[in-house]
């Protein structure tokens, strides 16, 4: 006989209690409790049960040549770490209308292309909405399978029996298990279908791709042990009113985190970036504006470079604004501290304004440099070097700090035309570089002379 047991679990957290509470006590939510009722059976686990798999050596485990299955996007590989891992559970997350299900769905299709069978199994749309939508992105194929469905029963028994080489399953907030009484969605629900499609992934050496919905707050919707149960957790960014998108990886057990792809969202669906930096500072203005400096930062491996513009006036207010768009505002204000007791840089009647052009987040200290610069000369009204990148960490007594993976920095500063690079004077550089003057400075001031054109 089956038996039934209710539980409260909060939804934003997966925190659970016996009784009803008004407050987790875990994540501070009110009224986030729902009742949930499992079903479990009385039968005690068989311990005399077959075992396929027996503890192996690790000199007796043989590696498959074809662990990686390329999906042939390449800026989608980069961030896979080179490719789909067989037997892999991977959630992609992002905002609503952001492109998740475009970008799986020409995933699908390019490994189609490719002999790869695929099943995308659809909880949101009908097949013929995402037939409209394939028909969009020139998606034509015999091996893509697409089975709209929200039941985890049925779609189990479809993949067991089709045995598909990828799955796709947009989204996991929308199926649910029968061993669940819960409504498609809750904590529970989540939980019990990542598990066992993760069991399915495994058992079966079948990849997984799994969308996720995003809470208000960014984050993704759900327990956030469904973030540690998957094998990579993969971000889309951007917004969804301008072209660009970017694609990172925040988990991977099989590639580097933080990795980037770059994607330009068209009516054909999204298009690959291949040189990224040349995109974001297409539009940098060669005739040397006051308040314009252009940054070397770093994605993950790959070297960006970026355009930062400053904005420094008289305020109207009692209290000067400060805004930060693309950094952190906190970071912005430590280096405005930093300009006001190292070089004298008075700027408490006045507001500041910093921008990321191209619609990219700078999250790394090597842009402290970078900003600094831009303020000064929009203060003191002077030009910057237009032939010039920087990169540096802006430490509180006013020195620069040495910043990682300069090589690249410098090579890619190199390609795209740059004469000269202000890096950090802690940084040693292993390869040799022609064509390009690399300034080395130690504190802010020394990098202000340097910079700025005469």
């Amino acid at each position: 006989m089956a038996k039934t047991k209710s539980k409260y679990v909060c939804q934003n957290c997966g925190y659970e209690t016996a009784g009803y509470l008004g407050k987790c006590p875990e994540c501070g939510a009110w009224a986030s409790f729902v009742e949930e009722v499992t079903s479990f059976s009385e039968k005690s686990v068989n311990a005399d049960l077959p075992d396929n798999n027996p503890p192996m050596k690790l000199s007796q485990i043989e590696m498959n040549s074809e662990i990686r299955v390329t999906t042939g996007i390449s800026e989608f590989d980069r961030v896979l770490g080179g490719g789909i891992v067989q037997g892999s559970l991977v959630l992609i997350a992002g905002d609503p209308g952001i492109g998740k299900s475009t970008i799986l769905l020409q995933t699908a299709g390019s490994l189609c292309n490719n002999n790869k069978k695929v099943l995308y199994i659809s909880a949101e749309e009908s097949a013929s909405q995402i037939k409209l939508r394939a028909e969009r992105l020139g998606v034509k194929s015999d091996n893509l399978y697409i089975y709209p469905q929200t039941n985890f029963e049925l779609i189990k028994k479809h993949i067991e029996s089709m045995q598909p080489d990828l799955v796709v399953v947009d989204s996991i907030q929308a199926i649910y298990t029968s061993v669940i009484q819960s409504s498609a969605g809750s904590v529970s629900q989540i939980r019990e279908c990542c598990n066992a499609l993760m069991g399915i992934a495994k058992t079966n050496n079948i990849s997984v791709i799994v969308i996720g919905h995003v809470t208000k707050e960014g984050n993704i919707a759900g327990p956030k042990v469904l973030e540690h149960m998957v094998d990579t957790v993969i971000q889309f960014e951007g917004d969804k009113y301008k072209t660009y998108r970017i694609l990172r990886s925040i988990k991977n057990r099989f590639g580097n985190t933080s990795e980037v792809g770059i994607f330009e969202m068209s009516g054909k669906g999204l298009k690959e970036v291949v040189n990224p930096s040349e995109l974001f500072i297409k539009e940098y203005n060669q005739t040397q504006t006051p308040g314009s400096t252009i940054i070397v930062t770093s994605e993950g491996t790959r070297p960006l470079l970026v355009e930062i513009q400053a904005l420094v006036g008289t305020t109207p207010y009692p209290a000067p604004r400060r805004i930060a768009n693309g950094v952190d505002v906190g970071r912005v204000l430590q280096i405005l501290a930093v300009l006001e007791k190292r070089i004298g840089l008075n700027l408490s009647k006045q507001d500041v304004y910093v921008n990321v052009i191209g619609g990219i987040d700078v999250n790394e200290p090597a842009a402290d440099l970078g900003i600094a610069l831009a303020i000064i000369t929009c203060v003191r009204d002077v030009v910057f070097d237009s032939h010039t990148a920087i990169v540096g960490e802006i430490g509180l007594s006013g020195e620069i700090r040495a910043v990682n993976h300069i090589d690249k920095r410098i090579n890619e500063a190199q390609k795209l035309g740059f004469k000269r690079i202000i890096i950090p004077e802690a940084n040693e550089i292993q390869e040799k570089f022609d064509g390009i003057e690399i300034i080395k400075v130690r504190r802010i001031i020394e990098a202000i002379t340097r910079a700025v054109s005469k």
